[in-house]
């Protein structure tokens, strides 16, 4: 516990790492300030009292979860960071498919440039999209007989003011995040989510010894749910932190009286390469088909369609965990380059003992990631949905989320990712890090 300690100090005592700890969470503070802040034109008693009867086993509770409880609260930052999300796989998508999407994947810094901007053109029309549905669910929000949105506001003015508060409040998220990427500590995007996520816990933890108290659940019961939870975290870790290493052999060579090379490394291809990416996607695209259903509140064959979509329901179940799948397998081809892999060690004098540098090494090491790939990526998908059956069991819907599912898993491989770069602050100033001294073993 001592060295824990030690290592807390020590993040503060290197002033960089210290700043950028501090920016991090004076961002995360507005985004949870801005969780709070009502839309104009609501009425916060009535929809508080409309939303205390609204049951969060549903798409828009998930939905509610990643923004951290902002959506039900009809706050400013309702829609959160999810149009930015699905803007990112669109351009990501068409950059497999469309040819100048590829050619700017291909440019360098200056492509990427361009990417980025096409991004942000599509989080506002996205956001303009969701933002739409979010209006048109407010209108017809009630409680008992009295509209949360009082008939002298509701009107053309209105709706456009709601929608260019929420796209801002899209935009001024997603600028939060760069921010937090560039001058904080781990990444910006899954951190806004994480916090989020994060927030809603201490809720599911009260709805939960409601239940105990009512006498509806007994503490054994509550201690094994409880075990159980333990132990899907703790596969959630292993599959995350899980690597594959593959011997690379290097040449010697003699400049001089001295003997470079020869030596024995590794290239360690994780399990789940592709991190928490495609929970976040496949999860983005499932929230598409309810918003546009909600623009038609009143067409019964829409609104059974929509029976579908709530994440509760087996159709749901099972396209969400062939989505999971898919995009873990997409999201890796494009975090990893097998060739690129094998051209650098070519050129460095390294090889794979009993294969061929080049194109056979590429071969090798894409045949190594295709087969881990699909043991995690089924994991994850056996994880994302496990929610769903929990709830039947008669788990509180709202701590149903954090048993495994999406929320797990984002919040495993955000902790994870931003403890590594403080691991790599303190170790470049030669500190002992978490990993060394609780014995956390490191992604490498």
């Amino acid at each position: 516990m001592s060295k824990f300690t030690d290592t807390f100090r020590n993040i503060f005592k290197i002033h960089e790492l210290r700043q950028r700890i501090l920016y991090t969470l004076a961002l995360l503070f507005i985004v949870r300030l801005g969780s709070h802040l009502t839309i104009p034109g609501v009425d916060a008693v009535l929809l508080s009292e409309s939303m205390k009867n609204t049951s969060s086993d549903n798409l828009f509770g998930l939905y509610d979860l990643f923004v951290g409880g902002a959506f039900s609260n009809a706050a400013i930052f309702a829609l959160g960071i999810m149009p930015y999300i699905s803007a990112s796989i669109i351009l990501q998508l068409m950059g497999a498919v469309v040819p100048y999407f590829q050619k700017l994947q291909q440019e360098g810094e200056e492509g990427r440039k361009k990417i980025t901007q096409l991004t942000r053109y599509g989080t506002v029309l996205i956001s303009a999209m969701q933002a739409w549905g979010v209006t048109i669910k407010l209108l017809n929000t009630q409680f008992q007989g009295l509209s949360i949105v009082p008939q002298p506001v509701q009107g053309i003015g209105w709706i456009l003011s709601t929608i260019i508060i929420l796209t801002s409040g899209t935009m001024f998220m997603m600028w939060m995040g760069e921010q937090i990427t560039d001058k904080g500590i781990g990444n910006g995007i899954s951190l806004i989510i994480f916090i989020g996520i994060v927030a809603r816990f201490p809720h599911s933890i009260f709805d939960e010894f409601r239940l105990i108290s009512a006498g509806s659940r007994s503490i054994i019961i509550e201690i094994i749910i409880f075990a159980f939870m333990f132990f899907i975290i703790a596969g959630v870790v292993l599959v995350t932190q899980g690597t594959r290493k593959i011997p690379v052999q290097y040449a010697k060579r003699v400049v001089g009286r001295k003997v470079y090379g020869g030596v024995t490394q590794y290239i360690p291809l994780r399990v789940n390469t592709a991190g928490v990416m495609p929970i976040i996607f496949a999860q983005s695209i499932m929230f598409i088909p309810s918003t546009v259903l909600s623009f038609f509140p009143d067409n019964d064959f829409l609104q059974s369609l929509a029976n579908y979509f709530v994440y509760t329901s087996p159709v749901y179940s099972v396209v969400y965990a062939l989505m999971i799948i898919f995009f873990t397998y997409f999201y890796t081809a494009i975090a990893f380059n097998p060739k690129d892999v094998a051209d650098n060690m070519k050129k460095q004098g390294g090889f794979i003992p009993g294969i061929r540098p080049g194109k056979q090494t590429s071969e090798f090491i894409d045949n190594i990631l295709t087969k881990i790939t699909l043991p995690g990526s089924i994991f994850l998908a056996i994880v994302a949905i496990l929610p769903a059956f929990v709830s039947a069991w008669g788990v509180s819907g709202s701590f149903a989320q954090f048993f495994g599912g999406t929320s797990l898993l984002i919040i495993v491989g955000v902790a994870l990712d931003t403890l590594q770069q403080i691991e790599s602050h303190l170790l470049m100033r030669h500190y002992d890090g978490f990993m060394k001294a609780g014995k956390i073993k490191g992604r490498r």
